[in-house]
């Protein structure tokens, strides 16, 4: 049976591309947004995120959060939107996926460094890429919840090109054969679907990077 997928915030960036890679295996995706439908969806809810209730997202096998906040009033947006997303489908079999920043990757074995706190991070995304990771922090607390947090590669290109391949890495920032962390929302589009489809990473934060 084909699986029924939720996307919030579907028509960002992240989310058309999973969207549109989720529809194309023949999975059933209903998309949430607060403007009118503009990704692969077939089912579409015009509805702020805060609105939405447990009726919302029961039935799904999974729950991809593609929010994003940018400016500085709404970085503590991606906690308190997150926790709203966990508690919906707290105790369910629903599983939860969330669309994740790279800062908080770690740049060492023993785990004391993220790649946002090491010198050559762009001061500009500082504040973004530790309201992602303060985000993280609380959902690791959760254990009522069948989550995973995919964070993407450094270079994390809306307009790159697809090549179906990647390299799935874990807690630690991962780099590719030609020592990059670079990849395209297309390509990590194709490992969150993979990981909704085949995956087993449950309460775990995953890390992908162009192959």
């Amino acid at each position: 049976m084909n699986k029924k997928i939720a996307i919030v915030a579907v028509n960002g960036k992240a989310g058309k591309k999973i969207a549109e890679e989720a529809v194309n295996r023949g999975f059933d995706v209903t998309g949430f947004g607060r403007h009118t439908n503009d990704t692969a969806a077939q089912h579409y809810v015009k509805k702020d995120l805060f609105d939405l209730t447990k009726e919302d997202l029961a039935g799904f096998d999974a729950v991809v959060d593609a929010f994003g906040a940018f400016t500085p009033e709404t970085l503590p947006l991606h906690t308190t939107s997150l926790m709203h997303l966990a508690d919906l489908v707290a105790g369910t079999d629903t599983r939860l996926l969330v669309v994740g920043g790279a800062g908080s990757l770690y740049v060492d074995k023993d785990h004391t460094t993220h790649l946002s706190e090491t010198p050559d991070f762009p001061d500009a995304f500082k504040p973004l890429a530790t309201a992602m990771g303060e985000a993280l922090d609380k959902l690791r607390e959760r254990n009522d919840v069948n989550w995973t947090y995919i964070s993407p590669a450094a270079d994390f290109q809306a307009d790159g090109a697809k090549t179906g391949k990647y390299i799935l890495g874990g807690e630690e920032l991962t780099l590719n054969p030609a020592g990059e962390s670079v990849i395209s929302y297309a390509d990590y589009a194709v490992a969150m679907v993979d990981e909704i489809e085949k995956g087993t990473h449950n309460k775990e934060r995953i890390s992908v990077v162009k192959a």
